[in-house]
């Protein structure tokens, strides 16, 4: 079995900077035609993603405007790792601005890559247990949210229903059954 090996990159500049990503334009020596080519990443920031559980085992999450859709989307809250905030900051932070609640207990979920053919991030999932509602939503400028319950067990009823379509949200609850899954063991 051949196994496949890095790439040779042989150049690399940033062709636009926006504040949320970079467009970078890598060269690669193609292995197989000895020839170089062009591959287009977008670089950004790591990203977090909550799933939120209250006292009443409900997860909280959030329902906002999506421009790459244009459509409302039923999410958990999540955002930038930005600012020199660690992820679990990070998370802390947006849980308060996009719930306004704050939670007891934190478990890291784990990671996935949001898509590697042309991202470089990680998009890092937390459980937050205990939460509580201690103050109002304090959104972004460009975010109109609006924070609704549901009971754990109806997530993968959501997922299957096409309600939550979020791949990194889908990936999210996915981690948390594999954490189930080991404590069961």
């Amino acid at each position: 079995m051949k196994l496949i090996e890095r790439w040779q990159c042989s150049g690399r500049r940033i062709i636009h900077s926006l504040r949320i990503f970079n467009l970078r334009e890598d060269r690669y020596l193609l292995p197989r035609s000895n020839r170089e080519a062009p591959f287009f990443i977008l670089e950004s920031p790591d990203w977090v993603n909550i799933i939120p559980l209250n006292e009443a085992g409900e997860v909280v999450l959030i329902r906002q405007f999506r421009f790459g859709l244009e459509t409302v989307t039923l999410e958990i809250p999540g955002g930038m790792v930005e600012g020199g905030l660690t992820p679990l900051e990070t998370a802390r932070k947006e849980l308060l601005e996009e719930t306004g609640c704050r939670a007891e207990e934190w478990e890291y979920l784990g990671f996935v890559h949001p898509n590697p053919a042309f991202l470089n991030n990680r998009c890092h999932s937390f459980l937050a247990r205990g939460v509580e509602k201690v103050a109002e939503i304090d959104p972004d400028e460009s975010e109109e949210i609006e924070v609704v319950t549901t009971p754990l067990e109806q997530i993968p009823a959501l997922i299957a229903g096409e309600e939550i379509t979020h791949a990194l949200v889908i990936g999210a609850f996915h981690l948390l059954g594999l954490k189930d899954k080991d404590r069961e063991k």
